[in-house]
């Protein structure tokens, strides 16, 4: 069926009925339709468990407007929960109860799930009920496949059509208060010295204002959002717990390097001088993005999709008042002005994270058969873009758009949650950021440049006139080629020597970071003497050799020598 009969079709969904007709594929039909095609009896409605190992609200997916069209579609709803605690604690309990939901999206723990037999084979129900999962994902089968060949999750950044890259930052940066930057006369800064040196200043003249300097993210499962800001500090992406080298391709942990030390030191100097937040070290998730959309905060560093919540209800009250002081700007910020900064993330595919039919799932078949559906072109561009004419519009070159009232609605986060997008854009099979459609379009509605363009405030507008640049992403250096990334993907066995020295790394630094941070400024040296000390019992050689393996793994799979 041609994408604008069906368009036309979902558009008249909501005015008079859902015609199920509509969720066959321009490439191929899935299966799922099948059942739900004109003149043949739907399979009656089910409801499936859905555990989301990341914070966010419950709800059935039927209470969206996605999701109630997909229902419609296959006859599957989903009974969402997400996390609440810590996500060890809570896979635990499944893994000791062997009882689990029937779909599983895993964050750190995805290991521990594949290790105990948590997940279902996928490989056999992929090849009589998948067309679209193995059109999207056959590319990438040879880094989806465990050691025993099986596929036990489909992982949501396979790529799809050609690459596009993200106009807006959706990544790392070191976050700053645009107030700070509009009172300083718009300064060009790239270094952690000139960085700092800005909030310095805007505290010293706000005084009165009792406002905190910098904070940080530091629960036991975001952890990373603190260690891994030495790593983008020294010019390099998100790999994870290591440098590799762009030459030779081996790996470093870089938790003992003295860039680690170096960014310990400043914000121990920080906390020095009363602009650090100490309670960054017993916050919970909630509290940390309580006290971003406060605006209290001029200064943190982390990943756009960690702190999106808290930004977008800044962007949101800024729209309302006309205001934008409060909102912030992400920073490409490294310890040296000859260093090229790499935050942006080159073409990647992540193979460690993804979503699971367990095996305590009631009907596999029918699950995979809603994943497959959910994988055509047109429900890619329902979970994203939404419905023509009342998310989205098409121009006479049939260019996808948002006029500016449509982003403001879009973006809205309540409008997110009732309509969907909040619940479907990611954590399900998909096609991965950067993809495009096959007429062009982008998948991802944020990365169509007609959409970042048209979504810009006149505070946006100034800030982009005055860095004399087009997006926000223009601020940050072209990511240079990595066949391997991100090294964080690489699967890590439970219980090998590997995985023990992770979990003892971690240990560790939760141990230490803290007290270095806020130890006095006599006291900084010993403590970093007596953590590397205890770092370098560790075995870093059997991790560090692990990851340079697979990273030329890697590199061979992608110049197809394998």
């Amino acid at each position: 069926m041609k994408r604008k009969v069906w368009l036309s079709c979902l558009s008249a969904v909501l005015v008079v009925s859902l015609l199920a007709g509509c969720s066959k594929s321009a490439d191929k039909e899935s299966p799922s339709a099948s059942a739900t095609d004109g003149g043949t009896k739907k399979e009656e409605k089910v409801t499936f468990t859905y555990f989301n190992a990341a914070a966010g609200k419950d709800k059935n997916t039927n209470e969206t407007t996605i999701g109630k069209i997909l229902e419609e579609q296959t006859g599957v709803n989903f009974k969402l929960e997400h996390l609440v605690g810590d996500e060890n604690t809570k896979v635990g309990t499944f893994i000791a109860s062997n009882a689990y939901p029937d779909v599983i999206v895993p964050g750190n723990s995805i290991d521990k799930l594949v290790g105990a037999g948590a997940f279902i084979p996928l490989n056999d129900l992929i090849d009589k009920y998948g067309p679209n999962i193995k059109r999207v994902y056959e590319p990438y089968y040879n880094l989806m496949k465990a050691a025993d060949g099986n596929i036990y999750f489909l992982p949501m950044s396979a790529i799809v059509g050609d690459y596009l890259p993200a106009p807006n930052v959706d990544q790392g940066a070191f976050w700053i208060q645009r107030r700070v930057l509009k009172e300083a006369g718009y300064p060009k800064i790239k270094t952690l010295d000139e960085y700092l040196n800005l909030i310095r200043d805007y505290t010293k003249k706000h005084a009165e204002e009792k406002l905190t300097g910098y904070l940080a993210l530091t629960t036991q499962d975001k952890f990373f959002a603190f260690t891994n800001a030495p790593m983008h500090l020294a010019g390099y992406p998100n790999d994870g717990g290591v440098i590799v080298d762009m030459k030779t391709h081996k790996a470093n942990d870089y938790g003992d390097d003295d860039i680690t030390k170096r960014y310990l030191q400043e914000l121990n100097k920080l906390n020095a001088e009363g602009l650090f937040d100490k309670s960054s070290f017993v916050d919970n998730y909630d509290q940390y993005l309580a006290k971003i959309a406060s605006g209290k905060v001029l200064g943190f560093f982390d990943y756009r999709w960690q702190a999106g919540q808290a930004l977008s209800n800044l962007h949101e009250a800024a729209v309302k008042s006309g205001n934008d002081d409060l909102e912030y700007i992400g920073l490409p910020i490294v310890y040296d002005k000859d260093t090229k900064d790499q935050y942006l993330d080159p073409p990647s595919f992540v193979n460690n994270r993804g979503i699971g039919i367990s095996i305590s799932a009631k009907d596999p078949e029918r699950i995979v058969r809603f994943f497959d559906n959910l994988l055509t072109d047109e429900n890619q561009i329902l979970s994203n873009w939404g419905i023509k004419d009342q998310t989205y519009k098409v121009d006479d070159k049939g260019r996808f758009y948002r006029p500016a009232e449509m982003v403001t609605e879009t973006n809205a986060e309540a409008f997110r949650e009732s309509f969907g997008f909040k619940y479907f854009e990611y954590n399900w099979p998909r096609y991965g950021n950067g993809s495009t459609l096959p007429d062009g379009n982008s998948a991802g509605a944020g990365r169509q440049p007609e959409v970042a363009q048209m979504s810009y405030t006149e505070g946006d507008k100034k800030l982009l006139q005055e860095y004399d640049i087009k997006s926000f992403s223009g601020l940050f250096a072209a990511p240079d080629d990595r066949p391997w990334y991100p090294a964080w993907s690489i699967p890590v066995e439970q219980g090998s020597p590997a995985q023990i020295f992770t979990q003892k790394k971690g240990d560790l630094q939760r141990k230490y970071f803290p007290k270095l941070v806020l130890a006095g400024a006599n006291e900084f040296d010993g403590l970093w003497e007596e953590y590397f000390k205890e770092f370098n019992k560790l075995d870093v050689k059997v991790y560090e050799d692990l990851i340079t393996a697979e990273v030329a793994k890697k590199i061979e799979n992608a110049e197809g020598k394998k």
